[in-house]
């Protein structure tokens, strides 16, 4: 039977995976809100999957705090398996023969599930990249810190890894990559579109920090787990 400890490091990597799969399975639909525009850009528009995509950096930031960087890198290679594993299923499922009577047609369902490759490999790419990020930092923040600034170890590993995921997932979508006119975006454009992504996932990393103390403080006095 497992202990306290290995129950609860099972229940975040449940949650983790269910965050990561919400947000690649979602990802599809974009949103706009018309509420923050600076010189003609919106930055609140974006995909869909950033409802639950941020949690899964929140998600990080208690197991590295509580069971440590080996156990975190774990739970993002568990992550990145099962997102392999769905991609995988999805392709079975939309390659399967229609039935007559199949209450979604398949042009519907594969305007849903019909990801790109492209891009569902520059998902998986970016995200590899900023969670082995955020892990480091984090561990190299919490070493200077010890029990200290909370705060500053999860905004500041999680907006360097989410500026690294921005630039990561847009270069891998967009680099030879031409528009409508057949122009491809050069090293700036690609900066560009990066930047206006990241200004939301910025705001949103701290939006989250009252989320990691409320965790934090979770695990210690419902669960008895003290940090690594």
């Amino acid at each position: 039977m497992l202990d306290q400890r290995a129950r609860v490091y099972a229940t975040l990597t449940a949650l983790f995976v269910a965050c990561l799969l919400i947000a690649d399975l979602t990802g599809g639909k974009f949103f706009h809100l018309d509420i923050f525009t600076v010189g003609g850009y919106n930055f609140v528009t974006h995909s869909v999957g950033m409802i639950s995509f941020p949690l899964t950096f929140l998600l990080t930031d208690l197991v590295n705090e509580f069971y440590g960087a080996r156990l975190a890198r774990q739970l993002t290679y568990t992550g990145l398996a099962c997102a392999a594993l769905a991609f995988a299923m999805i392709l079975l499922a939309r390659m399967a023969p229609i039935a007559d009577f199949s209450p979604i047609d398949q042009p519907s369902f594969d305007k849903v599930f019909a990801m790109s490759n492209r891009l569902y490999v520059a998902s998986l790419t970016a995200y590899l990249f900023g969670q082995l990020a955020d892990i480091a930092i984090f561990g190299r923040l919490k070493a200077l810190t010890g029990d200290r600034l909370v705060w500053l170890r999860a905004t500041g590993s999680t907006a360097v890894s989410q500026l690294l995921d921005s630039f990561v997932v847009t270069t891998v979508l967009f680099v030879g990559v031409a528009d409508a006119e057949g122009k491809t975006p050069d090293f700036l454009k690609i900066l560009e579109i990066a930047g206006t992504g990241y200004i939301l996932k910025f705001v949103l990393a701290l939006l989250l920090t009252p989320l990691v103390y409320g965790g934090r403080a979770l695990l210690r006095r419902r669960f008895g787990l003290q940090p690594a």
